[in-house]
């Protein structure tokens, strides 16, 4: 069984350790058939990813070379395995990955358990969600991002990344844990300056630390970005938050039963 990790430099871990993948192009070739995640992969579709431009004479040919080099190198990795891991099919060439194997599918699979999970499971949506999270080693692929495939595939799984921080946050808040989640949404706040909700979840945590006036600060100078780098008002959600806090809303400061994140 073989580990591959995408959230982060692409790793392949075997059960006696790390495996290097040598080469560019090798690299953006595994990238690629991972982040389809299971599901093949044109030829022109890789060509494009490896190459760019700079498309070789003999690209089949150049093609074929480089899936049979993978081929080789993940056999050396798994001797015992009957069959090889890279098939090629009618639409394409296929990875297989099976279950527990690929670091970004797990962590998607985990973010939609934590979006059905109840309100009222906070302390499990939190621990379900910080073992997600640490996942992450850096941004996806280590910033060598590949070709559009890649790219398009990177920016969903940030997006991902970007949910499951917010029901994190959402889940602390409930279980009152406002001061511990100060700083991490200061940074997240920070990093991610025009994500309302990040914004919402702070004004929250400053409300509940006993810091109002750091709170409407946060709130007017959102406000003001969003003027003048997108020339829009607060979202109905974010005018809610800052209403909440002026006629100090016993809702904000409620139990981890509560809903006060209903409020936004």
């Amino acid at each position: 069984m073989l580990k591959f990790s995408i959230l982060g430099a692409l790793q392949v871990r075997t059960v006696s350790g790390p495996a290097e993948i040598s080469g560019d192009l090798q690299r953006t070739l595994v990238q690629t058939l991972l982040v389809s995640e299971g599901q093949p992969v044109s030829g022109e579709g890789l060509v494009e990813e490896m190459w760019g431009e700079a498309v070789p004479d003999n690209q089949a040919n150049a093609l074929q070379a480089h899936v049979s080099r993978l081929r080789r190198k993940l056999k050396a990795l798994e001797p015992g395995r009957p069959v090889s891991r890279v098939t090629i099919h009618p639409s394409g060439y296929r990875l297989t990955v099976e279950e527990g194997e690929l670091d970004a599918a797990e962590f998607v699979r985990t973010v939609r358990e934590a979006e059905s999970c109840s309100p009222y499971d906070a302390e499990g949506t939190a621990r379900m969600l910080r073992g997600a999270l640490s996942l992450w080693r850096g941004p996806v692929f280590g910033g060598f991002p590949g070709g559009t495939l890649c790219q398009l595939a990177g920016a969903r799984y940030e997006e991902y990344r970007m949910r499951a921080m917010e029901l994190r946050f959402d889940a602390e808040l409930r279980l009152g844990r406002h001061a511990a989640v100060l700083a991490e949404l200061a940074e997240a706040h920070a990093n991610h300056p025009l994500r309302e909700r990040f914004c919402e979840q702070l004004m929250i945590a400053l409300y509940c630390s006993g810091r109002q006036a750091d709170a409407l600060d946060v709130y007017r100078r959102m406000r003001r970005q969003l003027d003048e780098e997108l020339g829009i008002q607060p979202s109905p959600a974010l005018r809610r938050v800052e209403s909440a806090i002026l006629r100090h809303d016993p809702a904000l400061v409620g139990d981890a039963r509560s809903t006060l994140l209903q409020i936004a």
